[in-house]
This record gives C-alpha cells, structure tokens and sequence, in this order.
C-alpha cells in the first residue's frame, strides 16, 4: 500500500501530504476498531513496509496520533491506542488546545491593538523583515520557528513586559500547534496573509485594524483546528505515487 499525495474533499481541493494520508489511514484504522483500545501498533519498521513510506513521515503521523490523544508512546515498548476517538480536545506540549485557544483570545487581541497604538520604527522593521522572510519561506520546521517569533514581536510592540512573558511561557505550545496546523491544514499560505493584515494595521497605527486582523487570525485557527479533529465523515483512499519524505 502506497499513500502518497491526495486531494481532499471541499469547495477548493488541496494536495494532502504523504504524513497527512498515513494519518488519515491510521486514525481510521483506530476510529474503526482494527486497531482496539490498549491494542500496540505494528512496529515502525513494520508500518513503514506495509504503508511504503519513510521511517520520517510515519514518526510525524504518530507523533500527530499522540497530540489528537487517541496513542501515547511507552519508551522501549512501543505505541498503544488509548482511545478510539472522537478527539475533543489535542494536548501541545503541557496545554490542552482549548487553554491555549482560550488565553490567545484574551492576550493576543488586545496586545495587537496596544501594539498598533506603541510600536516603534523599529518594532515595524522587525515585523516586516520577518513576515518577508516567512512569506518565502517553504521548509515547514523554518516557517513555524518564525511564526512564533512573529507573534513574539507582536507581544513586545505593546511595550508591556507581562504580555511578551506571557507568549514566551506559551511559546513551546504555539511552535506545536504552528506545525500540527501546517501539517494538517495546510495553514502556511492563509497565515501568511493574516499576519500581513496584522502589519499593515500596526502600520497605519490603528489599534480597531489590529484587533479585527487578530481576532480573525486566531478564529480561524480555532476553526482550521476543529476541522481537523473533528472532520466531516468521510474516506480517503491511498492512491499510487511517491512517496513524500
């Protein structure tokens, strides 16, 4: 069985990576009782030979398996289902998403508007340079590194300290959503933009454009994130192809 690029369904279609259709196989293989709770799954080596992909892709759609919390990984014993789904509530880091999603709702709006109102020259300089490089950025593991950086910045333009500490205590946790996102949603290029309406309101200094730009990039975060834990019904067939490593 080889699972290579797929489109999934909806208004627009999207190639799917070769990590994202072993995790759609593998979900649905929990999902549909092939693999039971307190069930361990097939080695690596023996998941890689069956699905025909690389020992990187598959350690990817595991560790995704694991933030959903339908596996857990015992060292030197393997990976074992613990849940059959729905997911309700994937864990990044030490925070569940919906702490996460809840606290950047009552920190990151306001601090874009405080940021409109305070930021320097230099705070603008920063921005700009960093969405430049995020724009033409294409290495997955790159980009998420500068995503929070972004929102970094963001935090130290409002001039506050508490604001900056408080995104540098949740900085590990929006690195691992950053990437569970992109990986699964295909959020780079929609970010992209989201974070440019973002600058350009800091830009014109004003504060209401920031805090309509944030919230509109944190919902539809939440909403790409519900989409992809709690997807409509529907199967996704592996079809022939290479790999994606």
């Amino acid at each position: 069985m080889n699972l290579s690029d797929s489109q999934t369904a909806g208004d627009v279609p999207r190639r799917i990576s070769a990590m994202e259709a072993v995790l759609t196989h593998l979900r649905a293989a929990i999902e549909s009782g092939e693999y039971a709770v307190g069930e361990k799954l097939p080695s690596e080596a023996e998941l890689c030979r069956r699905l025909e992909v690389s020992r990187p892709v598959l350690r990817e759609a595991l560790r995704a398996l694991q933030t959903m919390g339908l596996t857990v990984s015992r060292t030197g014993k393997g990976t074992f289902v613990v849940a059959n789904g729905p997911v309700e509530d994937p864990t990044f880091g030490d925070y569940a998403a919906s702490d996460l999603v809840e606290v950047r709702r009552h920190v990151e709006i306001p601090v874009a508007g405080y940021a409109a109102l305070r930021r320097t020259p230099e705070d603008l300089d920063r921005l700009s340079h960093l969405l430049e490089r995020m724009e033409r950025e294409t290495d997955t593991t790159a980009w998420v590194a500068m995503d929070t950086l972004f929102h970094l910045t963001v935090a130290q333009a409002a001039q506050n300290p508490v604001f900056r500490r408080v995104i540098e205590e949740i900085r590990d946790a929006l690195a691992r959503q950053s990437a569970f996102l992109n990986e699964l949603g295909g959020r780079r290029e929609q970010s992209n933009q989201e974070h440019r309406a973002i600058v350009e309101a800091l830009i014109d200094r004003s504060e209401q454009d920031a805090v309509e730009a944030m919230t509109h990039h944190l919902a539809r975060v939440e909403s790409t994130l519900t989409s992809i834990v709690r997807p409509p019904h529907r199967t996704v067939s592996p079809t022939e192809g290479e790999d994606q490593t």
